[in-house]
């Protein structure tokens, strides 16, 4: 074989040994780049002071975004289980999903994960499991039967429950942590659940009822975007020792809600929401001090 030939042989780019070469395995795929400018683009970048100095941080932290992922789950479930007629199942999955945000906050806390990131997707969480879900059972349940006062009121609730977190969000660090400016949408979704798990229960879909469940959602909202304080319990320590009675009257507050669940919580979330307006009245009524 004379030199050119050998030339030819190596110069040829359809050779089978040419493509295993260095330069193929030099320029990686098609598949590889556009995973990586994937991951490049959509990565999650936020300041943050960490000992008096900002740092950018990439990634968000996985565990007490699960919890809110859980809660927004719960949340969407409540809305598809209401659309299909099962209200026991979407107000079971409000209080699923109550219970999921407030163990979000506190893992973040413990954790030490808090994230600027973590803030607004809980808040977002929040508007699906306690705005719009609550609304949408209720009135997929009993407030369309109303006509548009039905609806009108159901959107009175979510609106309200959005301005209440937007609210919230702004007033983090200026206010009283013992104290709720407004009832909490989380408070707010619970009564509002309960109500249509205790009145579904008992086939309760007479007229009063509807006016009744009208009541509810409406105040539910307004109180919501009220200044009318309600207390936080921030301010208990559950890391110090407690007297032996707390623990049992807390067995026995779970052996009577054991009883019939959504009576008891309608009872319970009923008396904290009805709290702020009685203390605020009494406020009201005590004598001024002041000379």
């Amino acid at each position: 074989m004379s030199h050119d030939s050998r030339n030819d042989v190596h110069d040829d780019p359809s050779d089978p040994a040419e493509s295993e070469s260095g330069d193929a395995s030099a320029t990686p795929p098609a598949e590889e780049d556009l995973a990586a400018t994937f991951l490049r683009e959509t990565e999650v970048v936020e300041e943050a002071i960490e000992d008096g100095r900002k740092v950018r941080r990439k990634g968000i932290y996985l565990l007490p975004n699960l919890f809110t992922t859980s809660a927004l789950f719960a949340g969407f479930f409540a809305v598809v289980a209401g659309i299909n007629g099962d209200f026991t199942s979407a107000s079971v999955a409000i209080f699923i999903a109550m219970v999921l945000d407030g163990l979000d906050g506190r893992v973040a806390r413990l954790t030490n994960t808090q994230s600027a990131f973590g803030a607004e997707y809980d808040s977002l969480s929040d508007m699906i499991s306690f705005g719009m879900a609550p609304a949408l059972v209720a009135f997929t349940w009993i407030l369309q039967d109303i006509g548009k006062t039905g609806w009108v009121v159901a959107f009175l609730y979510v609106a309200c429950a959005a301005l209440r977190l937007a609210r919230f969000n702004i007033q983090i660090g200026s206010v009283d942590k013992k104290w709720f400016i407004g009832l909490p949408s989380p408070s707010a979704a619970a009564l509002v659940a309960a109500s249509v798990w205790t009145f579904h229960s008992f086939d309760a879909d007479a007229f009063g009822f509807k006016l009744l469940m009208l009541f509810v959602v409406g105040a539910a909202g307004v109180l919501m975007v009220s200044n009318i304080r309600y207390y936080s319990f921030k301010d208990i320590d559950l890391k110090g020792p407690v007297p032996f009675v707390v623990l049992l009257a807390i067995v026995l507050g779970f052996v009577v809600i054991s009883i019939e669940p959504s009576v008891m919580l309608l009872l319970l979330f009923g008396t904290y929401v009805s709290s702020g307006p009685v203390m605020a009245l009494m406020r009201k009524a005590r004598p001024s001090t002041d000379p």
